[in-house]
């Protein structure tokens, strides 16, 4: 139907009510006046008629799409009717100085009946008769609040979708038995597998945007035990700004089950370091690296320099920040390898920049341990040439990303990595730059984690490899810990070990099988197979040895280390004798000075 047609049926159809029910309501009361004679009921049916009229285009009841009508638009009809009812009696009031309220509140009610079901019949017809064309899964939704009932609403709305919502889970007690949008809320957490196996569940949405990690991950256990696939339901903020349908939902990520609460960044004292500044980001095409810069770009650096090894990864990263932040600040790419240390010092002497994140390593640990000198070339030396032309140079903070290997090393890639360490604390002694250190865990979704690896294997038909059944890591998303390192460098003094709170470890066994399911797949069809501890491999890793337990909190989620810095000569040493020294003898020095073995350090010193 056509709007000039919709309109002209409904002002018809709103007359005819009109006049029946202003007729029909006088006689009703009045059974021997002569209603059809009467002057004062002609002036009554006209002004009533007028100013409904009048009050239905001011309340826009002809402009509705009533097949979707719901409260709202029932206390609009209210509102028009009332306003042409009181209009009507002053009119009889003022022209013949007699009025029939009961009539009139008899007509009243008439209006709002006739009117307003006539307006929601549109919507019954719809609900009941206009078929979907698509074969419907049946839903359960997560929560019965705010967001869950506006999830539930939109899908009975839309006919296109191929989602029908056929009861609410919610853990509060005073819903339970209750029906909202005609849906019932049929138990707690407790209740999701009965419920999938009783409604002939298809899909679980999870509709609760304040849910803690906690949980989440107790209501996905409940969800995994069911044949549903589970998804998520968009965040509410997206959904208001318009970037996605509250009905685009999204799937259960591993970073859903392992990630933290996000902690609350101090911006104030990260913008001052950063705000109108320029920033220079190492490894900047890499998981961390980019995920620094992009954090860097929310607070308006006056440049940004892309540093990075690796042509096609800085290009991917250049062009993605350039189409957003192109007109706030200028982003330099720049092709440099920090084992070149004349190619460094001259990238610093241009761009002189006042922060610099050091990202940039090798990081594969059973590759470091089968290529020990190109581990100490890059993660040794090369960061020993960034510090010292930052320190050159004039930055005024430096941070260091190192790793929860450099804790009690096994592996070269760890020992390296508290190598490096030392090195910046040596230089923060005698330096007016601020050099501090970042220690974290493996970090969810990097090219290193075991993430990427799982999801090939899964996508290959598996099956999944995972070394030792009791194998554990600690785990933070990509995003979190970018956070959380340039908060730490907002809170450098200078000289400091900062640890990340890595929440609890996990098995990785068990984040296999979350995977396998998250992908739709049974641990029977894809299977888990156990390859052995590779070499440098840790069965469990930490944040801090013995010697550094004593820590300080600083901030949420970040503390300060007690790594005390007494071997500088035999750092030197490494530093010195290193292209003169073999692979075995590296890997064995590295791994005594990371460890502070004493007199054993050295290889060849004595």
């Amino acid at each position: 139907m056509t709007y000039q047609k919709r309109l002209t049926f409904l002002v018809l159809l709103d007359s005819l009510i009109v006049l029946s029910a202003i007729y029909v309501s006088v006689l009703t009361l009045h059974p021997t006046l002569e209603i059809f004679k009467s002057e004062f009921i002609l002036i009554s049916s006209i002004t009533l008629l007028i100013s409904h009229h009048l009050f239905a285009s001011l309340y826009r009841l002809y402009n509705k799409a009533w097949e979707y009508a719901s409260v709202g638009e029932l206390v609009a009809i209210v509102k028009a009717v009332s306003l042409s009812i009181m209009t009507t009696g002053i009119v009889q009031q003022l022209l013949v100085e007699d009025t029939y309220f009961r009539a009139l509140m008899l007509a009243w009610m008439m209006h709002v009946l006739l009117i307003g079901g006539s307006r929601f019949s549109w919507r019954v017809y719809r609900d009941r008769y206009i078929k979907p064309r698509v074969e419907l899964k049946r839903a359960l939704i997560i929560g019965a609040g705010a967001a869950g009932t506006m999830l539930a609403r939109q899908l009975i709305k839309n006919r296109d979708t191929e989602i029908l919502p056929v009861a609410f889970i919610d853990d509060d007690p005073k819903k339970y038995r209750l029906h909202i949008l005609g849906l019932p809320v049929v138990g707690d957490f407790k209740q999701i597998k009965k419920t999938v196996e009783t409604l002939n569940i298809d899909k679980i949405v999870i509709a609760i945007p304040s849910l803690h990690k906690e949980e989440m991950k107790r209501i996905y256990a409940e969800c995994a035990g069911t044949k549903a696939k589970t998804v998520i339901m968009p965040m509410i903020e997206d959904v208001m700004l318009g970037n996605v349908s509250v009905n685009q939902f999204r799937d259960v990520e591993v970073e859903d089950l392992l990630g933290r609460e996000p902690v609350k960044l101090d911006m104030e004292s990260i913008s001052v370091k950063l705000t109108g500044k320029t920033v220079l980001v190492t490894g900047a095409g890499g998981s961390i690296g980019s995920e620094i810069c992009r954090q860097v770009c929310k607070f308006n650096p006056k440049k940004l320099v892309l540093l990075g090894h690796g042509e096609n990864s800085i290009y991917l990263i250049d062009m993605e920040l350039k189409n957003k932040h192109k007109d706030e600040m200028e982003i330099v790419p720049v092709i440099a390898d920090i084992q070149d240390r004349y190619r460094i010092f001259e990238v610093m002497e241009a761009y002189k920049p006042e922060v610099v994140y050091h990202a940039a390593a090798h990081k594969h640990v059973p590759l470091m341990e089968y290529n020990p000198k190109e581990a100490v070339k890059n993660n040794v030396l090369g960061t020993k040439n960034v510090a010292e032309a930052a320190d050159i140079f004039g930055a005024e903070n430096f941070v260091l990303v190192s790793s929860d290997k450099a804790v009690n090393p096994t592996n070269v890639m760890g020992s390296t990595k508290r190598i490096a360490e030392m090195v910046i604390q040596e230089l923060d002694k005698h330096s007016a730059t601020k050099f501090v250190a970042v220690r974290f865990g493996n970090v969810l979704g990097s090219r290193g984690s075991v993430i990427p690896l799982f999801k090939k294997q899964i996508q290959a038909g598996g099956p999944v490899t995972v070394t030792h059944p009791d194998m554990t890591r600690y785990f933070m998303t990509i995003p979190e810990a970018s956070r959380l390192v340039m908060q730490a460098g907002a809170l450098a003094r200078g000289g400091e070990i900062f640890v990340l709170d890595m929440g609890e470890p996990v098995k990785i066994v068990d984040l296999a099988k979350n995977l396998i399911k998250l992908s739709g797949y049974s641990e029977e069809e894809i299977g888990i197979k156990f390859s052995g501890i590779r070499p440098g491999e840790k069965m469990y890793e930490e944040l801090l040895n013995e010697k550094e337990v004593h820590k300080e909190a600083v901030f949420p989620k970040i503390f300060i280390g007690k790594a005390v810095l007494d071997q500088e000569d035999e750092v030197h040493y490494l530093i010195e004798r290193f292209g003169d020294m073999s692979s075995e003898e590296i890997r064995e020095f590295v791994l005594n000075l990371a460890n502070r073995r004493g007199n054993k350090v050295a290889v060849g010193m004595e």
